[in-house]
């Protein structure tokens, strides 16, 4: 369809999409920057372009495009949420938080942008916050393991052993086989002087994942 009509921006839109599944991120980023040149508001492809420029390690041009994304359309809140992992690729978590919340405005039940922000909050060592924003991702889906399990460690940096022993808990619940929460939910019990049930948990973290046994 290119050949016939080499001004047909969906063709190459397509066709930069078949290249990023086959992980050609170089060929697919042509692919969307020619879709862009025929057509500067395609915000689809602006984004396809982030994500594939963020694949390739250009956070930089990500980002830009993610913000294009933005501009054309501000209630884009996959967009907001992009740009906030690459965001907290770099390290500059307070400008993520800002994407994150921007993200949960426009969608109240995004608990993935929750837990993201409830990540970069820990970077900053805001673990109170971070706890409040797991318990979102809970609230909104409480099958979410590794919200859990990430409220469990904040809990646990914050001095509540059991509160953290209660997630790890609720981890192995939804994952028996997960040896960290048993690794973990062990730590915290022989914090709290449960010696024999600690050991219990280091056993079995250690037998269902052989890397434990390395550790403690």
């Amino acid at each position: 369809m290119i050949e016939i009509d080499p001004e047909y921006a969906a063709a190459y839109y397509a066709r930069g999409g078949v290249k990023s599944d086959l992980k050609d991120h170089q060929g697919a980023i042509a692919d969307y920057s020619e879709a862009i040149k025929i057509n500067p508001q395609d915000g689809a492809a602006y984004y396809a372009r982030g994500l594939a420029r963020e694949t390739l390690g250009d956070h930089q041009g990500a980002i830009a495009d993610y913000s294009r994304v933005i501009d054309l359309n501000p209630q884009d809140g996959a967009a907001y949420y992009a740009r906030g992992g690459t965001m907290s690729d770099l390290k500059k978590y307070e400008g993520a938080i800002e994407d994150y919340s921007e993200a949960i405005k426009i969608n109240p039940q995004d608990d993935a942008a929750y837990y993201a922000r409830g990540g970069a909050k820990e970077a900053l060592g805001d673990h109170k916050a971070a706890v409040i924003d797991y318990s979102r991702v809970i609230n909104i889906n409480p099958q979410d393991d590794a919200a859990h399990y990430a409220r469990g460690l904040a809990r646990e940096t914050l001095g509540d052993h059991q509160g953290a022993i209660a997630d790890y808990s609720r981890v192995i619940e939804l994952n028996p086989q997960d040896g960290a929460a048993y690794y973990a939910r062990g730590l915290a019990r022989e914090t709290l002087g449960d010696h024999q049930g600690a050991q219990e948990d280091l056993s079995t973290a250690k037998r269902l994942d052989s890397r434990l046994n390395k550790q403690k």
